[in-house]
């Protein structure tokens, strides 16, 4: 399990994928979105847990998702 960013083309997208991770017991919070990532909406998703089930999750309205390094810089796993 490692720590992610997922970023979002609208606020209703990270909306429902913050209630996805709740539902699956995946600690996660909605937030800006860090400077260093730029995004449609301004709005993402950190969350803990693993990118294979994010990227299951996959939607219209996610477009990427970033794994938080130690040094907290971003490393993008997948972007649409």
């Amino acid at each position: 399990m490692g720590n992610y960013i997922a970023t979002f083309f609208s606020h209703f997208g990270a909306m429902v994928f913050k209630k996805k991770c709740d539902g699956e017991g995946y600690p996660a919070v909605i937030m800006p979105v860090p400077r260093s990532l730029s995004s449609s909406c301004g709005t993402c998703v950190k969350f803990t847990g693993s990118a294979e089930t994010a990227e299951d999750w996959h939607s219209d309205e996610l477009e990427q998702l970033a794994e938080i390094l130690e040094d907290g810089n971003f490393r993008v796993i997948w972007h649409s």
